[in-house]
């Protein structure tokens, strides 16, 4: 097989397809972007979900003196041991912690110490006094999905005032997470198929440009590779720009916008880093050569009949 002609032919239907070869390629950067944009928001929520799925708690706050209904009055030493007997007894739960009083007005007083204003909580003549906070109850769950048993077997009990599920605070980060993703892996399916329909019109007009050349060859001989091989090596041309580029893309996203604006603004949330941006540049590195060779492959036996 002589390389040089099969260079010599790829060179000229670069140039002779100059502007469907662009197109191929400003598709392919934008479709693959977005699939790495995708994969990207996918491990950011596995990130985020490890580390706050793990630290999910329900919490029961108990009756103070002052609450009404349901409250009857403060939780009494009985109605508190049951409480904590049947959280024991729920195999959902690995355990608990208890919060008094003097600890929960300690932390809102820590709060309102770091926002630099701490006039309610303070003096002799205080708005809120250590009186006015509730006991409470932060339960570790064995898994942060399954939390339904043990709520339902203690928020009926006497002496619990409310049930908090920390993780309702956090469903709407992941909820956004999660829609961001698909919006951004959807638009990237779209565009897989204007990429793939513009490969199949690129062999077709090189097939048609080049249809003397072909008869010559079939008529000396030339194998099916031989003839088809410029054609594949285009294909992986323009693929391996559209990756570049899209790796290119990735790469400015996590520096300037994850990592010198969402990691400094949200420092405490854990973010994507270089692995993650690897994991990314290798799908999109899978996925382009696929997404021209296969094409050209299937197509380049349609439309030079080898």
């Amino acid at each position: 097989m002589q390389l040089r002609y099969v260079f010599t032919e790829l060179g000229q239907g670069l140039r002779r397809n100059v502007s469907m070869h662009l197109a191929v390629v400003l598709t392919l950067f934008v479709s693959l972007t977005l699939v790495g944009v995708g994969v990207l928001l996918k491990q950011q929520a596995d990130i985020a979900d490890r580390q706050f799925g793990s630290q999910v708690e329900i919490t029961v706050y108990l009756c103070n003196e002052t609450d009404v209904a349901p409250c009857d009055g403060g939780v009494t030493p009985e109605q508190k041991a049951a409480i904590e007997a049947a959280i024991d007894d729920s195999p959902e739960t690995s355990g608990f912690r208890e919060e008094s009083k003097q600890d929960a007005f300690d932390k809102t007083l820590a709060l309102a110490e770091s926002n630099g204003d701490t006039r309610l909580l303070e003096g002799d003549d205080a708005a809120v006094t250590v009186e006015d906070f509730n006991e409470s109850l932060w339960i570790s769950l064995n898994d942060p999905e399954k939390s339904e048993g043990v709520v339902s077997a203690v928020a009926n009990l006497p002496g619990v005032l409310r049930i908090s599920d920390q993780r309702e605070l956090l469903e709407p980060v992941f909820d956004v997470l999660d829609a961001a993703q698909w919006a951004a892996l959807g638009t990237a399916v779209v565009l897989v198929l204007a990429a793939l329909l513009l490969v199949g019109n690129t062999i077709r007009l090189a097939a048609f440009a080049r249809r003397k050349e072909i008869g010559i060859m079939r008529l000396v001989g030339a194998s099916t590779l031989y003839i088809a091989l410029p054609f594949l090596l285009e294909a992986l041309v323009t693929a391996l720009i559209g990756v570049v580029l899209a790796g290119g893309a990735l790469a400015a996203l996590l520096r300037f916008v994850v990592h010198d604006r969402a990691a400094d603004t949200l420092r405490f949330m854990p973010w994507v880093d270089g692995s993650d941006y690897a994991v990314a540049l290798l799908v999109i590195a899978v996925l382009g050569p696929l997404l021209t060779v296969l094409p050209t492959l299937l197509l380049t036996r349609k439309y030079l009949k080898v």
